[in-house]
């Protein structure tokens, strides 16, 4: 913005890895500890803590929810100093509260970042997803694709068998259908119980993952923090977002969103260079989680900057309390 200070992404970088690695560390006492909102909440009073100590002028557009329903980090809720640059934040302090609570892999903290006005003001309903990794042409699948034709299209694009794909998709009641179609194909199915801003991240990483494409609804806050993530491995995401009553139709017009069928691509929800950070708090295929030691506690941070397209794996080691 003219009146604010540039954003330099590669200053604020370390800055949004500590923010990330505070509310893992938060959330340690509480794997396997069974309580979710236990955990949810000590990772949201770090992350808030640590956001505020930032030479920002933040804006949390990605959040916990609206202002009334939240405890901390709502959406419009403004963060850092106040001094610096204007920017947008997406973040979920516990992406699988579930899966920390029953220490179960791919729990992560995220958060991203970038100037103000450029990450989609995405509203608190389902968003319909579709994401596959870097180097296939645009359009290569899309939403208006059946499922099979999705699985189709892909193996064609990698000049493989359909019963070569793999899919990533959400295990809920309502994803029955989708689920059966994508086995018509003879493609495979990973099933994931939560988390699915991970879920997306795997299709960057096919060789390391074993995931070729993402489908299914699930979050739209969630499909936000997934596109920042992209931008900066690389990889396709598409977002519809998908309205139940006319509540969450008010609530996409109070985000400014007046075309309800509108179908997102990655740098339509994100349409500037962002900083992203997560950190493992449970085992998983894209970060460890966090190691307890006899007097230490090790975490293990992916920091990414689309700018550069840089990705670093920080580990981090602190005296256990």
């Amino acid at each position: 913005m003219a009146d604010s200070p540039e954003f330099h992404d590669r200053m604020l970088s370390l800055g949004l890895a500590r923010v990330s690695e505070a509310a893992a560390l938060a959330s340690a006492d509480f794997v396997g500890r069974g309580d979710e909102k236990a955990a949810d909440q000590a990772a949201v009073n770090a992350m808030r803590n640590q956001l505020n100590m930032l030479d920002i002028q933040g804006v949390v557009v990605i959040g916990e929810g609206e202002r009334d329903e939240a405890p901390m980090l709502y959406i419009g809720e403004e963060v850092g100093t106040g001094h610096g640059p204007a920017v947008d934040i997406a973040l979920d302090p516990l992406e699988g509260t579930t899966l920390t609570a029953k220490d179960m892999p791919n729990a992560l903290t995220v958060i991203a970042m970038a100037p103000r006005s450029t990450l989609l003001h995405a509203p608190d309903v389902y968003m319909d997803k579709l994401a596959i990794g870097p180097g296939f042409a645009p359009d290569t699948v899309t939403l208006d694709m059946e499922p099979a034709e999705r699985v189709r299209a892909l193996a064609r694009a990698r000049g493989c068998d359909d019963e070569d794909i793999t899919v990533c998709i959400l295990e809920r009641p309502r994803h029955e259908e989708l689920i059966r179609e994508v086995r018509s194909t003879g493609a495979a199915i990973r099933l994931i119980t939560d988390g699915d801003v991970a879920g997306v991240m795997h299709v960057a990483e096919p060789e390391v993952t074993g995931i070729d494409m993402y489908m299914g609804s699930g979050g739209a806050p969630e499909g936000v923090l997934a596109a920042a993530a992209l931008k900066c491995m690389g990889g396709q995401i598409y977002g519809r977002l998908l309205f139940r009553n006319d509540d969450e139709k008010a609530r996409a017009a109070k985000a400014g969103i007046t075309d309800l069928d509108r179908v997102y691509t990655r740098d339509e929800m994100v349409t500037a260079n962002v900083i992203f950070a997560a950190t493992g708090v449970t085992d998983g295929s894209i970060l460890p989680g966090m190691k307890r030691e006899p007097d230490w506690l090790t975490t293990e941070t992916l920091l990414m900057r689309s700018k550069t397209g840089s990705v670093r794996r920080m580990r981090y080691r602190t005296p256990a309390k």
